[in-house]
Formats: C-alpha cells, structure tokens, sequence
C-alpha cells in the first residue's frame, strides 16, 4: 500500500533573497498590485498560476500484514514508525480561483526543460477552453516563478502563441521550512 503525503507542519519563511533578488521582487510586487487595482474582477477572472511540489510517498503494513500468532502472555510486538520515504514524485500543478485545472506528475527520470513543459501549456490551454470558456476568450493571465523551463525562449514563444500574458515573474518564489535558513528580508 503507497501514502502519498505532501509538506510538512512546520512554519514556512521566504527564501533568503540577495539586494537586487529583493528590489525585483518589490517592483514586480508594486506592478502585480497595480494590475489588480485597475480592474480586481477582471484580474483574478483571468488570473492562472503554477507551481511544482514533492510528494512523497510511504510503503506501510497493511493490518493483515502486520498480524502475528503469539502467546497470550507474550508482550506486545513494538511497532516502528515509518522513517524514510520510499521515493518521491515532483507534481506541477495549474490552478485558479475556482480550482486546480491541471495536475501533472513528472516520470522517473525526466527533468523539467522547454520541450516538457511546453505540452503541458497546450493541455493547459484546452482544459480552459472546456471548462472556463471566458477565460479564454478574455485573455489568461499567467503567474508563474522564474525557473529555468519557465524561462527559457521556446516556453515564452510558446505563451505568446497561445495567447497567455505572462505576468510579472518573481525571483525564485520558494519557501523552505524555518529550519532552514535564518536571514531575514531587512
């Protein structure tokens, strides 16, 4: 049996970004908000963002599997918790206000570049057309983090014809559990 898990509880901080990483990230933010403010509506009908995940997933015991026959008298059998994930699965994920559209499971082996990410706009593209025919029609607003497939030549080509405007993209946008990292964005 396979659990799929994602995350963790822990409290999340934004990435240590360096002076200039910290002043792009400002004035995309003030552009973003002055998109917003000249039509809120508007924006986030038309607003679609990305992003990818780990997911990791877990073998356990089944119950049935884990029956032993033992003495009545007998201890016991300590069980162990469960340390080391078995493998994990990057997932891309594209959604809007209304829902995830599009969940996208990276094989074993394959790494995100141009030519991978690229198909996944198209499916994107015709995903909105069945289910949000306006969005489409109106002009999809793209929000995405500037990773290297995500900036790379053939995928801008690839937004413009399909007619996305891509937004502003941040300066890597992650955030990593508290533990690991200590700067501050002062």
């Amino acid at each position: 049996m396979k659990i799929w898990t994602c995350g963790s509880s822990v409290k999340w901080v934004l990435k240590c970004l360096n002076v200039d990483q910290r002043r792009q990230l400002c004035q995309s933010s003030k552009q973003l908000l002055e998109f917003f403010r000249r039509n809120p509506n508007d924006f986030l009908l038309r607003l679609v963002t990305m992003d990818e995940t780990w997911l990791y997933h877990y073998d356990l015991e089944t119950k049935q599997q884990s029956l032993e026959w033992r003495h009545s008298g007998s201890p016991r059998p300590k069980k162990f918790r469960v340390q080391k994930s078995t493998g994990k699965v990057l997932a891309l994920i594209f959604w809007d206000q209304d829902g995830i559209h599009l969940s996208d499971y990276l094989p074993k082996g394959q790494t995100i570049n141009a030519e991978y990410y690229s198909p996944l706009l198209v499916q994107l593209k015709d995903i909105l057309k069945e289910k949000r025919r306006g969005k489409v029609t109106m002009g999809v607003l793209f929000l995405h983090d500037n990773a290297p497939a995500h900036r790379a030549l053939a995928t801008r080509k690839n937004l413009a014809y399909l007619g996305f405007q891509c937004l502003i993209t941040h300066p890597i946008l992650r955030i990593w559990p508290c533990w690991t990292t200590t700067c501050s964005l002062d």
